[in-house]
């Protein structure tokens, strides 16, 4: 059993997910992810994330709304924008983006109050996430208080900028769309079409979040390379998971025991499963890096007994 530690990092250990042998396979790879997703603290951070996210999502949709009314004057981003919310939200996307909406409309004290309340509920997101991933890597030590708040709001930034280019770049394939079937936009497959971009700029922009979050976050410098390949996967295996969780969303009920409820419920309960699956594939990435470490340190072992030889 090889135990590996980060080089040239002076705050860390070796992390829990790099004690497995260098030759470990995929039962193995799995079983040590099964039994870190076990772990109490890891529901703990899950939790933590889906509290702030909730409180933090509403906030984020009115200012990009805003954003897209009052600087970019785009009715084809703010229409962009409805068919994200529904295709990412899990339940009640209607309603969400008729409330949204509405409240958009609204002057001064709503966006000023939806901004002062995106700033400190970001902090409550990355915070949790920077001590799980921090972790999950082996690092010891975490970020200054200060440090923090200026990542979060930093992260933030990055991530409705990233929002915005996703949207621009729909809104713009649309039009695109739209000229190349001459204006008819109501058959079959300019629908087709259109969902399909609007499928993959969602995925883009989902594989953009959990990259940002896996390479910036942990309080240790990261290859792009040992975050990147992890990215994708977490990213496409998150897509799955939504889908699957609409799908049982109607078995699950929850109207019945949640009543009006049930709109904040089944999002916090997918905002806790996109917490675990970021998690997951934090581990996944932790130990694919370390194992890659491991199997270069014996290459290395064995030439230096060849040229002893």
């Amino acid at each position: 059993m090889i135990t590996l530690k980060p080089a040239a990092t002076p705050h860390t250990v070796a992390a829990p997910s790099a004690r497995l042998p260098p030759n470990a396979g995929a039962w193995s790879r799995l079983v040590s992810l099964v039994r870190f997703l076990s772990q109490t603290e890891v529901h703990t951070y899950a939790f933590s994330v889906a509290a702030n996210a909730i409180l933090s999502l509403f906030p984020f949709i009115l200012v990009m709304w805003t954003v897209e009314r009052r600087a970019f004057h785009s009715p084809a981003m703010e229409t962009v924008l409805g068919d994200m919310l529904r295709y990412f939200l899990p339940a009640h996307q209607d309603f969400v983006v008729k409330n949204m909406g509405i409240l958009a409309h609204a002057r001064g004290k709503v966006q000023l109050i939806s901004f002062a309340t995106l700033l400190i509920s970001t902090t409550g997101v990355f915070l949790p996430l920077e001590v799980a991933l921090n972790r999950v890597w082996g690092v010891t030590k975490n970020r200054p208080y200060l440090v923090n708040q200026i990542l979060a709001f930093g992260l933030a930034f990055l991530v409705g900028l990233l929002a915005l280019f996703s949207i621009a770049f729909t809104a713009a394939q649309n039009r695109l769309l739209s000229i190349i079937f001459l204006g008819r936009t109501q058959n079959f497959a300019f629908g087709l079409l259109a969902h399909a971009v609007l499928c993959l700029s969602a995925a883009i922009f989902s594989i953009g979040i959990f990259f940002l979050i896996y390479w910036v976050l942990p309080n240790r410098k990261l290859p792009v390379a040992a975050v990147l390949p992890t990215a994708v996967v977490t990213g496409l295996l998150w897509e799955l998971a939504k889908t699957i969780y609409v799908f049982a969303l109607p078995w699950l009920d929850l109207e019945s025991a949640y009543g009006p409820f049930s709109v904040s419920v089944s999002l916090m309960i997918w905002a806790f499963l996109t917490g675990l699956i970021l998690l997951a594939g934090a581990h996944m990435s932790a130990t694919r890096h370390a194992l890659g470490l491991a199997h270069e340190a014996d290459l290395e072992e064995t030439r230096e007994a060849g040229n002893r030889d």
